[in-house]
């Protein structure tokens, strides 16, 4: 029933950065520590203060950039991102839009039927992380603003990606390339690595892209057994539905 149609998948991987500070202040990154001790005026947000950037995380994304064959850039640009969280104390993220710090680069897989694909990256940019919500103390949210201002980088891949186990090809490949560089840890119990997953689907054929879904969060050794050949499957019935009704109207319409 479904055999006219491909799944497309961009991926967007948050990389935590192995630096001792924060990515704007001075405070520690180390995990674990007492909630709330790991924090300062910058990164909580309080009026007047000012942000002064981490050299290492200049150095540690440019790295990034040089092993997925981006252009780095030499003028690079921060902006804010604006929105609520209750974990998110400035109400906004210190993030890069326009301009990131690398852009235009490739990583190649290898398939199960040993053919080399290049899965091209749009972008490298640098932005800070948020703290983190714990929901598992009875009816209360817990905020631990620890994470406030840990630095990342966000990896995101062109939709060139078509199965989950072409994802999955690329997501170790990533972890593989921070673990060498030492940049990150690519510990995805810690939330050192996490992915999220653009997927949409259209028929062979087509050259526009579908609506697509966003799915948060993933784990990296799991994402072929994830929810996204199944939110494939969903957004299929979907189409077809929404086909069906479409050629509906155009016979009532034209009388046929």
């Amino acid at each position: 029933m479904y055999k006219e149609y491909e799944a497309i998948i961009g991926l967007e991987v948050h990389a935590q950065l192995s630096t001792e500070t924060k990515a704007f202040c001075s405070c520690s990154t180390k995990f674990g520590k007492t909630p709330n001790s790991n924090v300062c005026p910058v990164c909580l947000g309080h009026p007047g203060v000012l942000p002064v950037l981490n050299e290492k995380v200049v150095e540690y994304s440019a790295l990034m950039g040089l092993a997925t064959n981006c252009n780095i850039n030499e003028y690079s640009v921060f902006a804010r991102k604006n929105y609520f969280y209750p974990d998110l104390p400035k109400g906004f993220q210190i993030s890069q839009y326009k301009e990131p710090i690398c852009s235009e680069g490739f990583l190649e897989i290898t398939t199960a039927n040993n053919e080399k694909k290049r899965i091209r990256i749009e972008r490298i940019h640098i932005e800070e992380d948020a703290g983190k919500s714990i929901h598992d103390s009875g009816s209360e949210t817990l905020v631990d603003l620890n994470r406030c201002g840990v630095p990342l980088i966000e990896i995101v891949s062109k939709p060139d990606i078509k199965s989950p186990e072409e994802a999955s090809l690329y997501l170790q490949k990533i972890r593989q390339i921070v673990r060498y560089l030492g940049i990150c840890d690519g510990n995805m119990e810690e939330g050192s690595l996490r992915c999220d997953a653009n997927v949409s689907i259209r028929k062979f054929g087509d050259k526009i892209l579908g609506t697509k879904t966003e799915i948060k969060n993933m784990k990296i050794g799991l994402i072929q057994y994830s929810p996204v050949w199944q939110d494939k499957e969903i957004n299929k019935e979907k189409l077809n539905s929404f086909e069906s009704d479409c050629l509906k109207c155009q016979r009532k319409y034209l009388g046929a």
